[in-house]
């Protein structure tokens, strides 16, 4: 299996695992009555995994993101301009007598 399919597949399994977990909190900690109304409705098990799919698809996509920018080499290059300084010049700013100010 080529590294970048088996990355992918190990960070998307990552990212449903933390879905999981961030669900289960969510319905153990009962925010915003989420697990009393999940109880109490006839299709409790999909209201569950329709959940847990979409927060595991953000996750995941998070987790491989993350993943994929963390491959990046570190460049030691110096970045940026000459540090110069300038030099400063006066500008003489004379207001016209004819127009009054606001």
């Amino acid at each position: 299996m080529p590294k970048l399919i088996r990355l992918y597949i190990t960070q998307v399994l990552i990212g449903f695992g933390i879905a999981a977990i961030f669900v289960g909190l969510l319905l153990w900690l009962d925010v915003a009555n989420l697990w009393t109304l999940i109880q109490r409705s006839d299709v409790a098990v999909l209201a569950i995994f329709i959940l847990w799919f979409m927060n595991g698809i953000v996750f995941a996509g998070v987790q491989f993101a993350w993943a994929v920018m963390s491959l990046a080499e570190k460049d030691d290059t110096p970045k940026g301009g000459s540090r110069v300084a300038a030099d400063l010049v006066p500008v003489r700013a004379i207001a016209n007598p004819g127009k009054k100010a606001r």
